[in-house]
C-alpha cells in the first residue's frame, strides 16, 4: 500500500512522529485507499514557516507567472480526470459520474482564476488637492489556511486555493481526514504546474492535532473554511484579531412546490437535490414545502421515483446513490430517522441501514421520505446531512415563505412554479444567500458569488467569482503628490 506524505517547502516528507492512518473506501471497507501521515503541532509549525518564508517572494510574482502555474495545473487535472475521478469515488463514495464532474470543475476553477489573476482591482478618486493623485491598490494577505470537508474533497479546496494563489498568497492546506488522497492529488497538480517551494503546503491528520494549532497561529493572515456551523463558529472565536475569516457553514435548504408547478420537474428537483451525493451537501435539499392542492399527487410521484433508485458502490454502472462517507454518518442519519418517527412525523419510505450481501462491506442506507412534518419536529429544524426529505404542506404563499425562513440557516432556497410574479416575490422575501427558480438547490456557478445568510455563513466574504479575490487581498490607499 502506498504511503503519502505531507508536502512542505516543496518536498514530500513524513510526519515528525512517523505515525500514519488509513483512508478506506466507504463502499467497500476491504478496499484500502492509502496510508497517510498523521501530523501534529510540529508539522503544522514547519508548514507555516515554509509558507511565510515563501510569501516574501511570491507576493512579488507577476500575474502571468501565477496564471501559468494554474493553467498548467488545470491541464494536468484534465489529463487525469478519469483516474482521479475513480480515486475520488473510492475515497469519498459518490457515484463515478459525480466524481468525474468534480475533477473537471476543479480544473475549470484553476483556469478561471488563472485568467482573473490579471484583474487585481484598484480605484482612482478625485482629490481636493489638485497636486495629489489619489488611488487604492490591493495586495495579497500573506499566508492563509485552507480547511475543507470530505463531501467535495476536490472542488471545495480547489475553489479556495486557486483564488488564494492567483492573488499572490501562500497556502497551508488541511484536507478532511476522510479524504486525504484528494488533497494529495490537488497539491500534485500544483507541483506539476510549477508552484515554487512553500507556496502550497499540505498537512494531513485529525482536526485536533492539525486544525487547532493551525488556526491558533499568529502567522496566519486568513482562514477559509467550509464545514459545520459549530466548527466554523469555533474558528471565528479562536483566530487572532488580525486574522481574516471566510466561513461557509451548514444549511437546511427548502424546495417549495407551488400549486402550478410541473410536478415531474418538482420530483426531479427534489430527488437530485435531496439524494445526489447521498444527501451529503450543505446545499442539498432537506425540506419540501408543498402546496396542499398538489401534495397528494406530488407525494405519489416522489415515492415512485425514490423507491426505484438503485443504491450501491459508486463505481458500479447504473447506481443512483452511493454510500455515506463513514460510520458516524450512518449513525447520525439513523438517529434523525428515529427522532422523526418518535416525534410524530410519518415515515413514508426508507431510512434503513443496508447490511446484507455486498451492502455489509459499506455504509449504505435507503433514502428516506417523511410526511406531515411541522416546525416542531427536529427533522425540520436541524441539519441532517444525509438522504432524508421532510414534507410540509401549506395553503398560502406567505405560509410557504414563513416556513422557508423559519430556520437558523439561510444558505439556499428554491421554488418550482410557472408564475413569474410568484417566483419574483419568492426571490425577494426568502432569507437565504442564494435563491433558485425551477432549479435544484444544489450546484454553484464559478463566476457568481456563493454564500449564505444567518448561521450558514459569517457573511464576511463570498466565495466564487471575482468577489472571491476580495477575501484574499487587502487594500491600501495612496496619496501621490508634493506637499505644498
Amino acid at each position: 500500500m502506498e504511503v503519502f506524505g505531507n508536502y512542505i517547502g516543496g518536498e514530500w516528507i513524513p510526519a515528525v512522529s512517523g505515525e500514519t492512518f488509513l483512508s478506506v473506501n466507504p463502499g467497500r471497507h476491504s478496499d484500502k485507499v492509502g496510508e497517510f501521515v498523521r501530523s501534529e503541532k510540529e508539522d503544522v509549525s514547519h508548514a507555516l514557516s515554509a509558507a511565510t518564508d515563501a510569501a516574501k517572494a511570491w507576493r512579488l510574482s507577476t500575474p502571468s507567472e501565477r496564471a501559468r502555474i494554474l493553467y498548467r495545473a488545470a491541464d494536468w487535472l484534465f489529463e487525469r480526470e478519469e483516474a482521479i475521478g475513480r480515486e475520488l469515488t473510492r475515497e469519498e463514495g459518490k457515484i463515478l459520474a459525480e466524481a468525474r464532474n468534480e475533477v473537471r470543475r476543479t480544473a475549470e476553477h484553476f483556469r478561471f482564476y488563472a485568467a482573473l489573476s490579471y484583474l487585481s482591482r484598484g480605484e482612482t478618486y478625485p482629490s481636493d488637492d489638485a497636486g495629489v493623485l489619489l488611488y487604492s491598490k490591493r495586495y495579497p494577505l500573506g499566508t492563509v489556511a485552507v480547511i475543507t470537508p470530505w463531501n467535495f474533497p476536490f472542488s471545495i479546496p480547489g475553489r479556495k486555493i486557486a483564488p488564494a494563489l492567483a492573488a499572490g498568497n501562500t497556502v497551508v492546506f488541511k484536507p478532511a481526514s476522510e479524504t486525504p488522497l484528494m488533497g494529495v492529488r490537488l497539491v500534485e497538480a500544483l507541483e506539476a504546474g510549477g508552484a515554487p517551494a512553500g507556496v502550497i503546503n499540505l498537512v494531513t491528520g485529525p482536526a485536533g492535532a492539525v486544525g487547532e494549532p493551525l488556526i491558533a497561529s499568529r502567522a496566519l493572515a486568513g482562514v477559509t473554511f467550509t464545514g459545520s456551523t459549530e466548527v466554523g463558529f469555533h474558528i471565528q472565536r479562536s483566530v487572532a484579531p488580525t486574522c481574516r475569516t471566510q466561513l461557509e457553514l451548514g444549511g437546511k435548504n427548502a424546495l417549495v412546490v407551488w400549486q402550478d408547478a410541473d410536478l415531474d420537474l418538482a420530483v426531479k428537483l427534489a430527488v437530485v437535490g435531496g439524494y445526489n451525493l447521498s444527501g451529503q451537501a450543505c446545499t442539498g435539499t432537506s425540506r419540501l414545502i408543498v402546496h396542499q392542492t398538489v401534495a397528494e399527487e406530488f407525494g405519489k410521484r416522489l415515492l415512485a421515483r425514490v423507491s426505484a433508485l438503485r443504491i450501491g458502490d459508486g463505481m458500479e454502472s447504473g447506481v443512483d446513490m452511493g454510500p455515506l462517507a463513514n460510520h458516524r454518518q450512518v449513525e447520525q442519519v439513523a438517529r434523525y430517522v428515529d427522532l422523526g418517527v418518535s416525534e410524530g412525523a410519518r415515515l413514508v419510505y426508507g431510512g434503513q441501514a443496508l447490511k446484507d450481501g455486498a451492502y455489509g462491506d459499506g455504509y449504505f442506507i435507503t433514502p428516506a421520505i417523511f410526511a406531515d412534518v411541522t416546525p416542531t419536529h427536529t427533522i425540520f429544524r436541524e441539519e441532517i446531512f444525509g438522504p432524508v426529505l421532510a414534507i410540509s404542506e401549506v395553503q398560502e404563499f406567505e405560509q410557504a415563505v414563513g416556513l422557508v425562513n423559519d430556520s437558523s440557516y439561510g444558505l439556499v432556497a428554491s421554488i418550482c412554479t410557472n408564475d413569474l410574479a410568484v417566483a419574483r416575490q419568492f426571490a425577494e422575501t426568502v432569507e437565504t444567500g442564494m435563491v433558485k427558480i425551477n432549479r435544484t438547490t444544489t450546484g454553484v456557478a464559478m463566476n457568481a458569488p456563493f454564500g449564505g445568510w444567518k448561521d450558514s455563513s459569517t457573511a464576511t466574504f463570498r466565495e466564487e467569482g471575482l468577489q472571491a479575490l476580495d477575501f484574499f487581498t487587502k487594500e491600501k490607499t495612496v496619496f501621490m503628490g508634493s506637499w505644498t
